[in-house]
């Protein structure tokens, strides 16, 4: 239809106007056709679990150098993976095969091992084994795009993936964070010639962490189609060396690529845009550029009265980057970039001017039952709980981020250590290195980059080398942005500190190694780039090693801190520039301090789902300003009435008072970040806590023992949705007594349905021992809560989701889709 269409309007041009003017709107027309477009990638999947025989081509046949004949599932039966002619497909048996969309990890839902043989480290993934899967896609590209470079690009692929299309080998790529990146324009199919196929193995058998890493395509899926001269891959480079309150300067590094036969002429423009599309310079250059080559132009432009970016204001700019040939258009690409000043000093850390100390989490990715594979919705629902504590830093552990991540961290405000995966200077590290740099220099949320964490080598020469050459890396990519290392030992060992902009101290109060480093080292600049690791589970009170919980009494593990004390360390020393909690969330893998039945982490700030534990409220007390006060355990407790019960607490109010059944056993005094307790005998009824500043109550908490579980609520984040296949609705249920309140214990299975265009993609509780499914449509609660997420289809109207449990009242919540 496109190109008929433009045939229609060739033959009127032809007709109408002279031929000068004909050759002038031919031009545009194919100015038109070659200008950028950014197509998601993500629909229209096929997935097999388990290895499929290829065999090598070592001779191009008629359709590519790999066959259908070649391609075997190891029972035997055929998967076709490319078409043997342009109108028929052969024996292609749909039951090999499963409809998916992406991002997808299919190791969510394999069952639970117990085998500590799997992963890097005993429990180290969480129990789940991951292996080999196929991805298989048939696609149509239009004839009228012939003659344009097509590329498809796949933000990650956990792990060790392999690209064929139509039955062409298109190339490896190891990292399962780093992006990976295939020129498809000289094997397609364009128009009558047929579909094309593309086939894509995924080895996950391997490691890169120590963490749950999950199985799959599990990021976004881009196709890009731009003309033979085009901006080059994160071909844009905005800095902003002078920043200040009535002016800024933005420079603009483009680099270009012409993949044509013969040199071209044209023009760059380089338009900058404030929030509201207004332009607020416009700058211009002419040159050539040489047959297959690349050309990189730095322009230099002018903002009066900035609006600097920071957390609390994050205002963003655009940069709107042309390429004219003979005044047409035939590229465009836009940048967006934030105006700041960072500075780390061995004071501390500055915005834009002014003392700033990081309030950070350090942050895995994955996510209560989706495993890895998270929609967008996810990862801004995350941001958005740790925005609600305070935070403002988020650190992305122990690898490079999805893109989409850091664009919200720039539209939200969250300043971002952005970090590389391992310490290796061969050309595959160095490789992963500028990938990630170059991909990720123009976000004003990315402060510092962060070239390793933890390695054995920290504190060698030879560790020292490689790091050497890692930051001489960095600092040629980007010159604007200090690099650092987080580092758990070896500060002060083989001249490793010495290669580094800031260096990191992973649990530097073990010793008070940092404040001694800083006596010893006064012009050091420093920051800490992880701290605390308490464990504890959400909801309980006493230490079970045979369920594998940890109760939130607990002392936490030897060499972190209890929550809140890390950051007293920050205020008491601000040449320490902030801090990074390990973590904001529990995550797959690496139970601590207890293996099986554990499946996950216990050091989450909140749990897997995202439901606060009581760790919780010590970051929201020292991080925000709104007097708080919060006080634990629950008041449920049949089995102790007339026993001593501890009462442990966090708050930021001067004086906090305690109320048992109505009765005041006594007001303390609060040291800031330190929690606070009581000793009081237990009966059924409430307890009360109530913070004081100057003598004035500011703030409360009730805790009232409840009845038995008589309902199932169901709370959404949104009351609508987008009708595009992606949205996803968190939906928070807890189990409730008659009155309404939450039962602290409860555990009742809760099943789910969905009317409407919509499906659940996934559940979990928070329970890190739990083994039930995750990707079916039931869960039990644990102590109170779990968590159902429903994702929309492409229809407007409405998805209505229902929670029944067996003797409970049910709920319904509905959802517009618009």
């Amino acid at each position: 239809m496109i190109c008929r269409s433009l045939v229609f309007v060739t033959s009127v041009v032809i007709l109408l106007l002279t031929d000068n003017a004909y050759l002038a709107a031919q031009h545009r027309l194919e100015g038109e056709q070659l200008k950028r477009s950014r197509i998601n990638f993500d629909q229209g999947w096929q997935f097999h679990k388990g290895d499929i025989a290829i065999k090598r081509a070592v001779k191009a046949g008629k359709q590519g150098g790999l066959t259908d004949a070649d391609v075997k599932v190891v029972t035997g039966e055929e998967a076709v993976i490319a078409y043997t002619d342009k109108n028929k497909v052969a024996d292609y048996k749909p039951g090999d095969w499963e409809n998916v969309n992406l991002p997808h990890d299919w190791l969510v839902g394999e069952p639970f091992l117990h085998d500590d043989n799997i992963g890097s480290q005993p429990a180290g993934n969480g129990y789940r084994q991951p292996g080999i899967g196929f991805y298989r896609k048939e696609f149509e590209i239009p004839e009228g795009d012939e003659g344009k470079r097509i590329s498809i690009v796949f933000d990650g692929i956990f792990r060790n993936s392999t690209v064929w299309v139509n039955g062409h080998l298109m190339g490896n790529h190891e990292s399962g964070y780093l992006p990976s990146f295939y020129d498809l324009t000289d094997v397609l199919r364009y128009g009558k010639e047929g579909k094309n196929v593309i086939l894509v193995k995924v080895d996950a058998t391997d490691f890169e962490g120590w963490w749950y890493e999950g199985c799959g395509i599990y990021r976004h899926v881009w196709l890009i189609k731009t003309g033979s001269l085009h901006v080059d891959q994160y071909g844009t480079f905005i800095t902003t060396p002078v920043v200040a309150p009535g002016k800024a300067t933005v420079n603009i590094s483009t680099t270009l690529q012409n993949d044509y036969n013969v040199d071209r002429k044209f023009t760059l423009i380089s338009r900058v845009f404030d929030k509201n599309g207004t332009v607020l310079s416009s700058q211009s250059s002419t040159q050539s550029i040489p047959t297959h080559g690349k050309l990189t132009i730095t322009q230099q432009a002018n903002v009066v009265s900035p609006q600097l970016w920071s957390p609390e204001t994050p205002s963003l700019y655009k940069v709107r980057t042309e390429i004219v040939e003979k005044g047409i258009t035939v590229d465009n690409y836009e940048t967006i970039f934030g105006i700041r000043k960072v500075e780390i000093t061995s004071n501390g850390f500055f915005l834009n001017g002014k003392l700033y100390p990081v309030k950070g989490t350090a942050n895995h990715q994955d996510f209560a039952g989706v495993g890895v594979a998270l929609p967008d919705k996810l990862n801004a629902y995350k941001l958005k709980l740790l925005k609600e504590m305070g935070s403002n830093g988020y650190r992305c552990a122990h690898h490079p981020p999805t893109p989409e991540l850091l664009d919200m961290c720039d539209s939200i405000g969250m300043l971002v250590l952005d970090e590389n995966r391992q310490l290796s200077s061969s050309v595959q590290g160095i490789e992963d290195l500028t990938t990630l740099i170059r991909r990720d220099r123009n976000h004003p949320a990315v402060f510092m980059w962060n070239l390793e964490n933890e390695e054995s080598l920290e504190g060698t020469v030879t560790g020292r080398r490689i790091l050497e050459t890692l930051v001489e890396t960095a600092h040629q990519l980007d010159s604007t942005r200090p690099v650092t290392a987080a580092m758990n030992h070896g500060w002060d060992e083989g001249g490793y500190s010495d290669v580094l902009d800031v260096v990191g101290y992973n649990y530097g109060q073990r010793g008070m190694q940092y404040v001694k480093d800083h006596e010893q080292y006064p012009k050091r600049k420093m920051f800490v780039t992880e701290s605390t690791s308490y464990v504890a589970t959400r909801g309980e009170y006493e230490d079970n090693r045979g369920q594998g919980y940890v109760s939130n009494f607990g002392m936490g593990v030897g060499w972190g801190l209890q929550p809140g004390q890390d950051w007293k360390h920050i205020v008491q020393y601000p040449f320490l520039g902030g801090t990074f909690v390990w973590t904001g969330f529990d995550y797959r893998g690496e139970p601590t301090p207890y293996r099986w039945p554990c499946v996950s982490s216990h050091f989450g700030i909140m749990d897997l789902c995202g439901f606060p534990k009581d760790g919780y409220y010590a970051y929201k007390a020292a991080w925000t300003d709104t007097p708080l006060v919060h006080v634990f355990p629950h008041w449920n407790w049949p089995g102790k009435v007339g026993q001593k019960i501890m009462i442990r607490g966090y708050g930021n109010c001067e004086e906090v008072e305690l109320f048992v059944n109505g009765k005041s056993v006594g007001r303390k005094k609060a040291e800031p970040f330190e929690y606070f307790e009581w000793e009081v005998v237990y009966h059924p009824g409430s307890l009360e806590a109530r913070g004081y500043n100057g003598g004035r109550q500011v703030a409360s908490q009730l805790i009232e023992t409840t009845t038995a579980p008589e309902q199932v609520t169901l709370t959404s984040d949104v009351d609508h949705l987008n009708a595009d296949g992606c949205d996803v609705a968190v939906v928070n249920v807890a189990i409730r007594d008659a009155s309404g309140r939450v039962v602290p214990v409860a555990n009742n299975l809760v099943r789910f349905s969905v009317e409407g265009d919509g499906r659940i993609i996934g559940s979990g509780n928070g329970d890190p021992s739990s083994h039930e499914p995750e990707n079916t449509s039931q869960r039990s609660a644990f102590n109170g809560y779990c968590q159902v997420l429903v994702q929309s289809g492409k229809t407007t109207g409405e998805i209505r989701l229902k929670a029944v449990s067996e003797t409970l009242v049910g709920a319904t919540v509905i959802l517009k889709v618009q």
